[in-house]
């Protein structure tokens, strides 16, 4: 009668090994397929068309640097790029302070389920969606706010139609969107934060303040820095906003770098030319990125 003897235990291992490997690739290969088809190509095809003069009716015709050459003696490019800048400053500086507020209020006095829920709900609508309702609320002559200024007898402001105001105005209308999910991000990170801190500082006599500044800002920086490299990545890429709300105008004052884009491509079917653009818009991206991630160690903790 044959004996059957145990695989060694090396060679388990290795078949299971074997195994995993292949259910790993199984759930990777959708992803993987969706990241080579709508990221992967597209970006090395934009990259490609960039040196090209290609308007979808006839096949694209090599030019060198010339699209290039053409962006840095393009004024609408620099005040579109200047635009872009304004209102990032604007939408970050604002909302990361209204968002480290509220997470950090949440983290203090309530971890309620339902409150995060409150905080979290003018995220879940949509960009056009909460576009159009600020520009009905605001729109200088038909506007419920401005309707209600000239009923306390103050004068309306052209919220969307002053170069003064459009840019602060639909930063402020983003802020409103994204501070609930900014602030949520912020307040995962401060469960990172041991409560043990806390109570020592507390036998020591310090204050919420002094708290705030010696603890929760130094432990919280790398969640705070990712979140802003976050942020800031998605502001630059604003477009649907301006688009419903003024549409670039009055006078280029809200033709932030996505919607010149746009109107390259799809407006004047310019495609070589705004491929040239976007991979501009990339290259500054990519820049303020690994200059925000290094500034802020991004990929370093202050907890032992």
């Amino acid at each position: 009668m044959a004996s059957h003897h145990p695989a060694p235990p090396s060679e388990l291992r290795h078949s299971r090994r074997k195994d995993d490997t292949g259910l790993a690739l199984a759930f990777i290969a959708p992803a993987l397929v969706g990241f080579l088809v709508f990221l992967l190509w597209p970006t090395l095809r934009g990259i490609y068309l960039s040196f090209t003069t290609f308007n979808l009716l006839t096949p694209p015709e090599f030019v060198g640097l010339d699209n290039y050459a053409r962006m840095f003696h393009d004024p609408i490019f620099w005040n579109a790029a200047t635009v872009t800048v304004e209102y990032v400053a604007i939408n970050i500086g604002i909302q990361t302070v209204l968002a480290l507020l509220i997470a950090v209020l949440m983290d203090r006095l309530t971890k309620s389920t339902f409150v995060r829920g409150v905080v979290l709900t003018p995220y879940l609508v949509s960009n056009v969606v909460a576009a159009m309702v600020f520009l009905w609320i605001l729109d200088s002559q038909l506007g419920i706010f401005n309707e209600f200024l000239t009923w306390v007898g103050a004068d309306r402001i052209p919220f969307l139609t002053d170069e003064r105001w459009v840019i602060p105005t639909i930063a402020l209308i983003n802020v409103w969107r994204h501070m609930g999910y900014t602030a949520l991000l912020i307040f995962a990170g401060l469960q990172t934060i041991p409560p043990s801190a806390y109570e020592a500082a507390k036998v020591d006599g310090a204050s919420e303040w002094k708290m705030f500044w010696k603890i929760t800002m130094p432990l919280l920086r790398p969640i705070l820095a990712l979140v802003l490299i976050m942020t800031v990545i998605g502001s630059f890429q604003v477009f649907d906003s301006v688009a419903v709300t003024t549409g670039g105008g009055p006078v280029n004052s809200s033709r932030v770098l996505q919607l010149y884009i746009y109107d390259m491509a799809f407006g004047r079917f310019q495609f070589g030319y705004a491929s040239a653009l976007s991979v501009a818009l990339l290259v500054i991206l990519l820049v303020i990125t690994i200059i925000q991630y290094r500034l802020t160690r991004a990929g370093q903790t202050d907890l032992n």
